[in-house]
């Protein structure tokens, strides 16, 4: 299914080594797409998913990729294939929203009434069931928002994850996927709970020793706080163009944040940005030292 004839169609590891495009830096807005059988170019295909049939075009299945990989992502950041804004009732959104594929989640707030769009369990299946077994590492999709009350919050990470992912991309780097702070939450309460499984004498409490989840931390490049491991709302993965692979972890700040829980997050070292403000700093790469600038960069969000 994939255009031969678009250089973002092949994955790195799928070209020759000598192929000067072979770490061409993707555009952030593709980066999803990749490892998956599905359509890319502009000709609409049939695609097969769960007893239902669609016709999609690349431009729509780059939409569910983003979509699905930040759970929920703001319409007003959306674009068609033209490059133009998202529009619910017409071109690329229309469609999908029609094919029952993504729905509206709610508005970003009472001012803006921006509709914040999510995969419907129909989409996240379609995006699942057309992975390619080679591509790796892969991106999880998700339907439907993790958190209400924490909606807007979440909304936000898409713009974050844009501005962090053109600043590496014009380094060189090539983004290979995002890890939402579910997965890494999801993946170290597995750790704290693995001496517990199948005991039938367990009481649920995690036997882990601070000794031991200071490990566990280091082994994921997490900061230990006092209050336990900090994790990021979004880890980038990316590889460099001398094959390193590296991380960095963004956190999106809002006027909620105060306190103990603010001072936190602000010595874990995380590339922050203010809702409504810009970058305040943080750092790149797996390993490295924390930064304390706490200059503003661009403006994000409106």
């Amino acid at each position: 299914m994939w255009d031969e004839l678009d250089p973002r169609s092949l994955d790195s590891r799928e070209r020759d080594p000598s192929d000067p495009r072979g770490h061409e830096p993707l555009d952030p807005r593709d980066v999803f797409a990749h490892g998956l059988d599905l359509p890319r170019g502009l000709e609409r295909e049939r695609v097969h998913a769960q007893d239902h049939d669609y016709d999609l075009r690349g431009s729509e299945v780059r939409t569910l990729a983003t979509i699905g990989a930040f759970r929920v992502v703001p319409l007003s950041d959306l674009h068609d294939e033209r490059g133009r804004s998202a529009d619910l009732w017409h071109g690329d959104l229309d469609r999908l929203r029609t094919a029952g594929l993504i729905r509206v989640v709610a508005p970003l707030d009472r001012d803006e009434r921006t509709p914040i769009v999510t995969l419907t369990e129909r989409g996240r299946e379609l995006l699942d069931s057309h992975r390619t077994r080679e591509h790796e590492p892969a991106q999880a999709f998700y339907a439907g928002p993790q958190r209400t009350r924490e909606l807007t919050h979440d909304a936000h990470l898409y713009r974050a994850y844009l501005r962090s992912a053109e600043r590496l991309r014009a380094d060189g780097a090539r983004i290979q996927r995002i890890v939402l702070d579910y997965e890494l939450k999801r993946d170290y309460q597995r750790f704290l709970q693995e001496r517990n499984r199948d005991r039938s004498d367990s009481d649920g409490r995690p036997d882990r020793t601070r000794e031991e989840i200071q490990d566990w931390a280091h082994e994921h490049d997490l900061p230990m706080g006092e209050d336990g491991v900090q994790f990021p709302d979004v880890r980038i993965e990316y590889e460099l163009p001398d094959g390193r692979r590296e991380a960095e972890d963004v956190e999106v700040t809002t006027p909620h944040y105060r306190g103990a829980h603010a001072a936190a997050k602000a010595r874990a070292g995380f590339t922050r940005y203010r809702a409504g403000g810009g970058r305040v700093g943080g750092r790149t790469g797996r390993g490295g030292g924390r930064s304390s600038d706490v200059r503003l960069a661009e403006e994000f969000l409106e």
